[in-house]
């Protein structure tokens, strides 16, 4: 294979992370998602691996620098919401190992969330990484797929299909540009994603892949557990296709003002030396952290306040995209 998509557990040089800004996005819920990014990126870069925290103008950058450690790098840049894992640049390593950005095309999660910045970020970061940038066209947000690092990717119909991406192109013709542009050979079809997901059910809440051909999916906790079938179709679905499947509790129900909310620990974010763990308030977050931790015994595992991060529409794995390090 010329071309590969480095697993999130490859070596990384550093790791981008958006800080929340936008006091329309996140109502009533603003300084604490600024709190909770702010300790995100603190313990990445005190675990040894730099964290560039990208903020939006001086008084964001102001706030940040209130509340990392000192090791943490600060970049202003123009954005509009903090999700960098679908905005930012996706790196693939190309022949002989070198880096190269792939930017897709970005409608705001199917029309839903159109903001100033957002289009542009994602170039902007690969030209500051110096990287070349291939521009891809058709729509694709980095948290709709994870690898395996081996050829192998994981996605949803529910996003993937989904007529407010690509309305043009079919499953065959979608796979045929995962291959073409990210260098997946194969790939894992799991159906819906978590109930009331603006992201139209992103992979990256659901499975996660965490060696080559291992899968790890939430497991229903409680009656009430509001996605249970969702978790047993895609536990069907990886089976059939033949992946091994590992176990993380979910959260449970959890729910903010009546409204269920896609609380997962599977939002998770692998870095160098650090897996971040995002909880919620559930009783169920210290099984859910241990169950992850011993999915990487190679790395710390912790985990860190989340919920007003999800009340925003997203977790640490959606705030962050890292930069794989060259061979």
């Amino acid at each position: 294979m010329s071309m590969r998509f480095p697993p999130e557990w490859h070596p990384q040089d550093w790791i981008w992370i958006g800080f929340p800004h936008n006091l329309e996005e996140w109502p009533g819920v603003l300084d604490a998602a600024q709190v909770q990014i702010a300790a995100f990126a603190s313990a990445v870069a005190d675990s040894g691996q730099e964290a560039r925290l990208i903020v939006r103008d001086a008084q964001t950058e102001a706030r940040a620098r209130q509340l990392v450690s000192a090791d943490v790098v600060i970049e202003r840049r123009a954005y509009g919401d903090i999700w960098l894992r679908d905005t930012g640049p996706l790196v693939v390593m190309g022949d002989g190992g070198k880096r190269e950005a792939r930017r897709f095309g970005f409608n705001g999660w199917g029309g839903k969330y159109l903001m100033e910045g957002d289009q542009q970020i994602g170039a902007e970061l690969a030209a500051s990484a110096g990287l070349g940038l291939t521009t891809c066209d058709w729509i694709l947000e980095g948290g709709a797929l994870d690898g395996d690092g081996m050829g192998l990717g994981v996605t949803t119909e529910q996003c993937l299909l989904n007529p407010n991406r690509n309305p043009g192109l079919s499953r065959g013709d979608i796979a045929a540009r995962l291959a073409c542009d990210l260098g997946f050979e194969r790939m894992l079809w799991l159906g819906e994603g978590l109930i009331n997901d603006h992201t139209d059910g992103h992979v990256d809440n659901l499975a996660r892949f965490v060696a080559p051909g291992v899968l790890v999916l939430p497991r229903a906790t409680g009656e009430d557990d509001p996605n249970a079938a969702i978790y047993a179709d895609a536990r069907a679905r990886a089976e059939t296709f033949g992946v091994a499947v590992r176990d993380v509790p979910s959260p449970g129900r959890i729910e903010r003002e009546g409204r269920i909310e896609p609380a997962s620990y599977m939002n998770f974010a692998i870095t160098t030396h650090l897996v971040v763990v995002p909880t919620f308030g559930s009783p169920h977050d210290d099984e859910g952290v241990d169950a992850v931790a011993a999915l990487f015994p190679d790395r710390d595992v912790i985990g860190l306040p989340a919920d007003a991060v999800l009340a925003g529409g997203g977790g640490f794995h959606c705030a962050s995209q890292q930069m794989p390090s060259a061979y």
